[in-house]
């Protein structure tokens, strides 16, 4: 079946039609998009030069999660940030499908591998003296490679659906992103099917695997109960910051996803905490609990200082 679209381009109203709104906008999404690449890779170019750090299964997640995120944010920061300067917003057809597949790809891949830490900090707590044959360098890329594919596979599904849509009709997005629920109210052929199987493919996935995220971390967190009150304390510190993580990730995803295919005056505002606050959060959260992670920056920094000086 080919797809019937006669729309060649969309066009965004953006966050507001107010111009000061705009202009505030675009200095929000550049300052939070050049702290949200450079934190990122500043993980992953400590993690890499760092042979003790590539040498632990968590940190070499750590170090591809930051990838994602960069990956990610660039998929939507820059149109965003160019968009904010221009009065009237368009995308093509195939950068509208484009952009919907980075974000269902790196999106996808980062459940996975948020799913991977979780097990990682399970076998650290729970079978400590089974770590080293449970968790190996060679896991660790199996681990990868069903990200990137699950990632993959999860996108190729939902681009299918909607390039089949067609578009004959009105273009005009009330958004400042090429999400999937606008586009299906532009469609012009009932889509309550399709958005029945946006709810089961991609919110009812969140809902189950954040439930199983955080049971796994109250498992772990229970599992120190016969540890001292001080060991308690330690281990909710270290691990709540991965609980915030997941948390950040997870809740925006289930409040759009996990409902009728609907638009909703808030949706605007969650757009923003899931591809502007959470990549930025992601590697401030992670780094301040990792004292390993913090000493490899220090020593970077010094390198590369006394290179320049």
């Amino acid at each position: 079946m080919q797809n019937q679209s006669f729309v060649t381009e969309f066009v965004l109203l953006g966050l507001s039609q107010n111009p000061n709104v705009q202009k505030i906008g675009f200095v929000i999404f550049l300052f939070s998009y050049i702290a949200t690449v450079g934190g990122n890779l500043l993980i992953v170019v400590t993690i890499i030069s760092s042979p003790a750090l590539l040498g632990s299964p968590m940190d070499v997640f750590l170090a591809f999660l930051a990838f994602l995120d960069v990956c990610y944010s660039s998929a939507f920061a820059p149109k965003m940030i160019v968009d904010s300067l221009h009065e009237r917003k368009t995308i093509s057809f195939e950068g509208c499908m484009t952009q919907l597949f980075a974000e269902y790809l790196f999106a996808g891949a980062e459940i996975i591998i948020l799913s991977a830490m979780a097990y990682d900090h399970y076998v650290t707590i729970c079978k400590p003296l089974r770590y080293l044959s449970l968790m190996n360098g060679r896991l660790c890329g199996i681990l990868m490679g069903v990200a990137w594919t699950g990632g993959f596979l999860h996108s190729v599904i939902q681009i299918l659906f909607t390039f089949q849509l067609p578009f004959r009709g009105p273009n005009v997005i009330n958004h400042f992103l090429r999400d999937l629920y606008p586009l299906l109210e532009l469609a012009c052929t009932d889509t309550h099917i399709l958005g029945l199987l946006v709810v089961g493919s991609s919110g009812f996935i969140c809902i189950i695997k954040f439930s199983l995220l955080l049971i796994s971390y109250c498992v772990i967190l229970f599992s120190r109960r016969t540890h001292s009150s001080e060991g308690r304390r330690k281990a909710l510190a270290n691990y709540g910051s991965y609980i915030s993580v997941v948390v950040l990730f997870f809740v925006p995803c289930i409040s759009l996803y996990a409902r009728p295919p609907s638009a909703f005056s808030f949706d605007k505002m969650v757009a923003i905490f899931y591809t502007i606050v959470t990549p930025l959060l992601n590697p401030v959260i992670y780094t301040f609990r990792n004292k390993e992670v913090k000493n490899a920056i220090r020593k970077l920094w010094t390198k590369l200082l006394a290179v320049f000086n």
